[in-house]
């Protein structure tokens, strides 16, 4: 980078180039503007260099590994089924290096000018842009700050060798004998199960009353029961971690549950018990953004912040830390700058556990509607009764289809079970385009399909199911 002596003239500037970054300057590119990107680490954030795609890449080849040991009732026996680590870690980072060079292609391809350094807002006109060795201004009409967030680590847990957090999770050289993992949410959740698979011995400490607490119970309940049948997996809820012991070669975590103290020895211990938010070092206190106690940007329904030509989006405004929800605010805030007339909406947007079997979540939940005092039918089908989960020996789960009892329209759906997390979309579409639970009974459905599970549901809802006795 050059040493400017005078600024540098953009129209829009995007701090960050993670999944909701790097969307948010193409879409302002497409509109019009004269785009510049600004990232100190690497292009696609968190999610694609160690977040979403290495962990759903890991699970993927723990998946494999698990099924090739475990298809005796299906009449197949392999034999010396083994993993050679290494290869699994230099294909997960071929699927990285995939995605972020995309990443690249794409912004040059839509002419968005990429800086890399940090960014430091000097007014609410301007940034200084900082790498080691020089700095350069740069002005702008508006930004968009997308800068993500970091693990939030433990003061009894300091990151270490030993104790880690998804990053180094996913960035082991060996499959550990055994692990602890600190907190039994999503991130947990999936990254325990992937090294379950492996054949790690797991032990998950979560302090709340059960794991995965943002889904239903009967969902959580599902991946609870598949964790403990597996053998290796040994589950602590209602549990404190107190402290943890470090020697050369593991590591000894001292528990508290039901007012009893456990000890566990381990390899390492994994903590995931949330994210923070990076908005500690922009320099925002210099042009009077208005931020909460824990640094979660305020924004309104079209991502603007208390300063009026400066947006927010993604894991440092309120809601869940989700790369498609980071996206899709990102695409909202350059069409805003862009004098379109969008807005936020959240109903349609889906939570996915990649656990086992998946589980998703768009829209309203039984209890969700009845608090806000909506009268909901809710129709439940099991895959059970599915011709392609039988076929998959996929049966575990089932789908459960909201709808407002006053006029049959879709307000939300739940779903445990095989590819949960590529069925929920048509769910999602159903809420954003109004549709009724008629409506997608009378769409014609591939059989046989998992997606049939849908249009079975929709028939439950109208009290005309097929394939269940009502």
């Amino acid at each position: 980078m050059v040493v400017g002596d005078f600024p540098i003239e953009t129209d829009t500037l995007v701090i960050g180039a993670g999944p909701g970054g790097y969307v948010a300057a193409i879409r302002a590119a497409q509109l019009g503007q004269k785009v510049t990107i600004v990232e100190k680490g690497n292009l696609g954030g968190v999610c694609l260099n160690v977040g979403c795609i290495p962990s759903k890449a890991l699970i993927t080849a723990g998946h494999r590994y698990e099924n090739a040991k475990h298809s005796d009732d299906m009449g197949i026996t392999a034999e010396n089924v083994k993993v050679d680590f290494t290869k699994v870690q230099e294909w997960k980072g071929s699927v990285v290096n995939k995605l972020t060079s995309g990443v690249e292609g794409l912004l040059k391809g839509n002419k968005v000018e990429i800086v890399r350094g940090e960014a430091y807002f000097v007014d609410n006109e301007s940034v200084k842009v900082m790498d080691e060795n020089s700095s350069q201004t740069y002005k702008f009409k508006n930004a968009i700050i997308a800068t993500g967030s970091r693990p939030i680590e433990l003061p009894a847990f300091k990151y270490s060798d030993r104790v880690i957090h998804s990053t180094g999770a996913l960035a082991l050289k060996d499959i550990p004998k055994k692990l602890v993992v600190i907190g039994g949410g999503y991130i947990g959740t999936e990254l325990g199960t992937a090294y379950a698979n492996f054949g790690t011995e797991v032990t998950i400490i979560e302090a709340l009353d059960d794991i995965l607490m943002g889904f239903e119970k009967q969902m959580s309940s599902l991946v609870k029961r598949n964790l403990k049948k597996k053998g290796n997996v040994d589950i602590h809820t209602k549990a404190m971690a107190k402290s943890v012991e470090e020697s050369a070669d593991g590591v000894k975590v001292t528990f508290e549950v039901k007012g009893e103290e456990k000890t566990v020895d381990a390899d390492y211990v994994l903590v995931t018990v949330g994210r923070r938010p990076n908005t500690d070092e922009l320099g925002l206190e210099q042009v009077g953004v208005e931020m909460s106690d824990r640094g979660v940007i305020k924004i309104d329904k079209q991502c603007r912040t208390s300063v009026s030509n400066i947006y927010a989006i993604g894991d440092i405004v309120e809601g869940p830390p989700l790369a498609h929800k980071a996206s899709y605010e990102g695409k909202i805030a350059a069409e805003v700058i862009a004098g379109e007339p969008a807005e936020i909406d959240y109903l349609g947007i889906p939570a996915v556990v990649f656990s086992e079997p998946e589980l998703a979540t768009v829209g309203y939940t039984e209890a969700q509607a009845k608090e806000e005092g909506i009268e909901v039918t809710a129709a439940k089908f099991p895959f059970a009764a599915n011709g392609r989960a039988l076929s998959l020996n996929e049966t575990d789960g089932f789908m459960k289809l909201i709808t407002s009892k006053e006029d049959g329209i879709v307000i939300g759906a739940q779903i445990a079970g095989a590819n949960a997390s590529d069925m929920i979309s048509e769910l999602g579409l159903a809420i954003e385009a109004g549709m009724t639970a008629e409506d997608i009974a009378m769409t014609i459905h591939a059989h046989p399909t998992l997606g049939e599970i849908t249009m079975e549901a929709a028939e439950v809802a109208m009290g005309s199911p097929i394939h269940i006795v009502k």
